[in-house]
């Protein structure tokens, strides 16, 4: 089984770009973020039309996230409630071919101490508090997409210069750490060690020519899918495509 998580900045400019990779790649399941797409809006055609299922939760102009699945979509669950703040389409949830696929768009955060990382650093609490208290490490869980964090040194170009800013703070490494604790595990770091591995590229200077990137897409896994791991990778063709997302496609096997 082939799961795949890929943050496409806008599924209106970027729906050829995924439509294509579908066909060459087939995975059984592509979580998809930022799609900035309302519900009325969203294309289920072009992926019914390559047989996949979609389920899908997203709002105007930001945000927007969706399953794409080659398997039937079940108990699909939307919306991660923050009390006092309006609802943001970030995390959709759903049980595919006995996995729970859990689809995040966590917040970016903007700059260290700003309303939006202190934003941050609140969504990523109460979807620490959601995942504890609705799911048993024992099971076969997902989760996967753009968590807008590097977890480590090597999943940035250059540890030093980027100490202590947004994606790679401290605070937010720990926050994520948590979910690592609980009994989730990155699945791309159990296969590949090396560092200058990335899945994203600022679209200013060149970043992507001069792999000046950070791991900040993911898929995290339970034992009963880690232990069954076969490759993960990361898959930068659509990020040499003219007009590209700033990120590219990670991927991993498991049987």
């Amino acid at each position: 089984m082939i799961l795949a998580t890929w943050n496409v900045n806008s599924l209106n400019v970027r729906l050829p770009h995924v439509v294509d990779w579908l066909k060459t790649n087939e995975p059984d399941v592509l979580a998809i973020q930022e799609t900035k797409l309302m519900d009325a809006k969203f294309p289920r055609d072009a992926f019914s039309d390559l047989g996949y299922n979609v389920e899908f939760y997203g709002e105007k102009t930001y945000n927007g996230v969706a399953i794409v699945s080659k398997h039937p979509i079940n108990s699909v669950s939307r919306g991660l409630a923050l009390q006092g703040t309006p609802q943001q389409c970030r995390l959709i949830e759903a049980e595919v071919n006995g996995i729970h696929i859990m689809n995040v768009y966590i917040p970016n955060g903007q700059e260290v101490g700003s309303e939006k990382y202190l934003y941050k650093l609140n969504w990523l609490d109460h979807l620490f508090h959601h995942f504890n208290e609705n799911h048993a490490n024992t099971t076969p869980i997902a989760l996967l997409g753009d968590f807008n964090i590097a977890p480590g040194d090597d999943d940035v170009y250059d540890p030093l210069e980027t100490r202590g800013s947004i994606m790679v703070s401290d605070v937010e490494r720990a926050s994520l750490e948590r979910f690592r604790e609980w009994g989730l595990s990155d699945s791309f770091r159990e296969l590949v060690k090396e560092s200058g591995q990335y899945s994203w590229w600022d679209y200013r200077m060149a970043a992507f020519r001069r792999n000046l990137g950070y791991r900040i897409d993911h898929i995290w896994v339970t034992d009963p899918i880690k232990s069954s791991l076969k490759r993960a990778w990361i898959d930068k063709a659509p990020r040499k495509l003219e007009r590209p997302s700033d990120h590219a496609p990670v991927l991993i096997e498991f049987v």
